[in-house]
């Protein structure tokens, strides 16, 4: 399924490049707070609905994913639990689990950086964006400034890894 990711880089736009710069600014906090740097955006017509970064290891929650929170302060923020109209620009490619809450939320999009190959679910091991057995289907663009997302985490974990050795 890794092939999946190469076609869907086409369609970047100006505003892509201008979300993902804001998850990237949310990738840096989660660092700063000793997180894994992934950040997230839901943008819906236009405007920055929410911004969210990693908080698994500060609210000792599984869940709590930048795009996974996100959503729920974009949800909390338009009054409805769909996410129609709704984009959201995260880091890394989404986990199952993130991106199953994209397909019950409904969003018509996900813009994401880097490619996830341990954990991918929009293209890269699985691609729950266009599976047929499921009730939504949204578009994916994939390579957002992937090069600086990549970076963020290859600094993290080098120094994670520099502070044990």
């Amino acid at each position: 399924m890794g092939q999946a990711n190469q076609d869907r880089t086409v369609d970047i736009t100006t505003d892509d490049l201008r979300f993902m710069r804001l998850a990237l600014e949310e990738a840096d906090a989660a660092a700063n707070d000793g997180e894994v740097p992934i950040g997230a955006v839901v943008v819906c017509d236009g405007q920055v609905v929410s911004r969210a970064h990693n908080r698994r290891e500060q609210d000792a929650d599984p869940a709590a994913h930048a795009e996974f929170l996100a959503m729920e302060e974009a949800a909390r923020a338009l009054g409805r639990w769909r996410l129609s109209g709704c984009t959201v620009y995260v880091t890394l490619e989404p986990c199952l689990m993130c991106a199953g809450l994209m397909v019950n939320a409904r969003v018509d999009r996900c813009v994401y950086g880097a490619p996830d190959p341990k954990g991918g679910a929009l293209g890269t091991l699985f691609d729950v964006s266009r599976d047929a057995r499921l009730n939504h289907a949204f578009e994916v663009t994939s390579g957002v400034l992937a090069d600086e997302a990549a970076e963020r985490l290859r600094s993290f974990f080098r120094a994670q890894r520099k502070g044990r050795g």
